[in-house]
């Protein structure tokens, strides 16, 4: 990779709203050469996706979400592939990783409830050929996404300690 693609990558990664212009201002680059650069990580699908990190207890979004441990036993043909391809198809599913340790797969699923991420675990991934165990892990509060804290000093309680 050249050194101008991990400076944009970089720019981006810490804001992706940016302009070309920008994002040339802060490598030290041509606007012209960077809007190239970053068609080329695009359509090299270097760059997947833009998108905003939400901090849902500011917002009115109700989702459950959890990491779902599962371990696995290997196929000979796909190895930990097949099976992963599988569980990332639902659209539930936002991200699917595998992993050193206990458990081959870590999932991170978002679903109305309690119940359906239960439904989720009970009725499909546990259903799978080679599947042997999972274990669910329901996230209560996010304390930092993507390197950014959530809480702000307004947000933190006061302490009534003398």
């Amino acid at each position: 990779m050249k050194r101008l693609e991990k400076d944009v990558l970089e720019v981006l990664k810490s804001d992706a709203r940016l302009s070309a212009k920008q994002v040339a201002a802060a490598v030290g680059a041509d606007e012209q050469e960077v809007k190239a650069c970053i068609d080329g990580l695009e359509k090299s699908g270097a760059i997947v996706k833009y998108t905003a990190i939400v901090n849902g207890e500011k917002t009115d979004e109700t989702l459950v979400e959890a990491l779902i441990e599962v371990k696995v036993t290997p196929t000979s043909v796909e190895g930990f592939d097949g099976i992963a391809k599988q569980i990332a198809a639902f659209p539930e599913v936002k991200g699917v990783y595998l992993m050193s340790g206990a458990y081959d797969l870590a999932v991170f699923i978002e679903d109305a409830s309690l119940q359906k991420v239960a439904r989720f675990v009970s009725e499909r991934i546990s259903t799978f050929s080679g599947v042997i165990s999972t274990a669910t892990h329901f996230i209560l509060k996010k304390y930092k996404l993507e390197g950014v804290c959530t809480e702000s000093e307004q947000d933190r309680r006061i302490s009534i300690q003398a």
